[in-house]
């Protein structure tokens, strides 16, 4: 008999599902047995679901797909619909949907975040190097600076700085030392060809097309790395492993679908709450590889800006407001119910839009409430096909 899926891909897509092809290509060429993986395929009303699972099908991987309708169905047949705002609509934060999905099954030990614009490198194992580091001890490289934050692309020659890294933070003074890591719950994965930057950084960059005029290679990575305990650092969900115990922590918040106007701080925001769970719980964040080519498809750049500039200052604050939370926890889903806590009770009336931030703190309260939920009504059933 098979083994049971151990591991599940969240993949939200509305282009270009074919990518995770190469992914499984991957996988077949590096000996990585594709029956430890379940993919959850998110995407919408209006995407070709059948191609989707016709895709998974003709790859003989097994997974589900889900658009809008099918995580209605989701929700109310689990009696969780009172949850389902948590998820928001026409936004890259519905991966919290694969969180969500992964949590109701107790099988999944590991969840992976891939995005569709990604493809891996060719000399790399894939699944197994972000397994292999989610389960590594030893010592490595860790990195702090006198700003508190580390830049994950401190090793190139290009002089960035990535999506959702402070501007007050910029020009850093960088310390090296070595760290033993015995403790690792996430395998954040770097990118080479189009870099991970906000719309100001690419303006600055020279490009009007959303991309950059500056590419990054194998060789902007020398060194895989730990963020030292105390310093923060951006996560980017685009290539990205975890353990399923950090589930808690790590809700996509509810961008796009606001009132604010608020979008792209997603997984920049939920990074620094995990930071702060995995410096408090003496966890870290490994960095560096497996590498993935990053092929943004060409957007208005200004369109981009629109969608970040209402949280640009609230992403120049956030961190101090959780690096000052009083915590006093043995869990992930406690130190991010303190963390919900003070957001929700926050006065931030001084800065743009600061209101986002007690309504991003409700969520992450029903957030918690809804885990709890679903660990009360467990599912025992090997997971299906989403219905068409």
């Amino acid at each position: 008999m098979p083994p049971e899926p151990d591991t599940c891909v969240i993949v939200p897509t509305i282009r270009d599902y074919d990518a995770m092809r190469a992914y499984f290509e991957n996988a077949r060429d590096h000996n990585f047995d594709l029956e430890r993986v379940f993919v959850v395929l998110v995407t919408e009303d209006f995407c070709d679901t059948r191609g989707m699972r016709a895709m998974l099908d003709d790859e003989g991987v097994s997974g589900a797909v889900f658009d809008e309708s099918a995580r209605e169905r989701w929700f109310d047949e689990r009696g969780l619909s009172e949850y389902s705002h948590l998820i928001p609509e026409a936004s890259h934060a519905q991966t919290s949907f694969g969180l969500l999905y992964l949590w109701a099954n107790e099988r999944f030990d590991y969840g992976f975040f891939i995005d569709d614009d990604t493809r891996p490198l060719a000399d790399v194992d894939f699944f197994g190097t972000h397994l292999r580091n989610l389960e590594y001890e030893g010592l490595l490289p860790a990195v702090e600076s006198d700003e508190d934050w580390v830049n994950v692309l401190h090793q190139s020659d290009t002089d960035l700085y990535p999506r959702g890294y402070p501007y007050a933070a910029m020009g850093e003074e960088r310390v090296k030392t070595e760290e033993y890591v015995d403790g690792v719950v996430a395998s954040q994965g770097l990118w080479t060809n189009v870099p991970d930057l906000d719309a100001v950084r690419i303006l600055m960059d020279g490009d009007l097309d959303g991309q950059a005029q500056t590419r990054t290679s194998a060789r902007d990575y020398e060194d895989d790395f730990v963020a030292a305990d105390g310093n923060y650092l951006t996560v980017c969900s685009m290539n990205l492993a975890f353990h399923r115990e950090i589930v808690p922590a790590f809700y996509q918040l509810p961008m796009d679908d606001n009132e604010w106007g608020i979008a792209r701080f997603d997984d920049i925001w939920s990074g620094l709450f995990l930071k702060r769970a995995c410096d408090d719980l003496g966890r870290q964040i490994y960095n560096g590889d497996p590498l993935c080519r990053h092929d943004k498809a060409p957007r208005s750049t200004f369109e981009d800006l629109q969608n970040e500039v209402a949280g640009l200052e609230l992403n120049e604050h956030l961190w101090h407001v959780v690096d000052d939370v009083d915590v006093d926890a043995e869990s992930f889903a406690e130190v991010y119910r303190a963390i919900a806590d003070e957001l929700v009770a926050g006065d931030y009336s001084d800065w743009n839009n600061g209101a986002f931030l007690n309504y991003c703190g409700r969520y992450m309260q029903d957030w918690l409430e809804c885990l709890d939920e679903i660990e009360e009504r467990r599912e025992t059933v090997q997971p299906v096909m989403a219905d068409d």
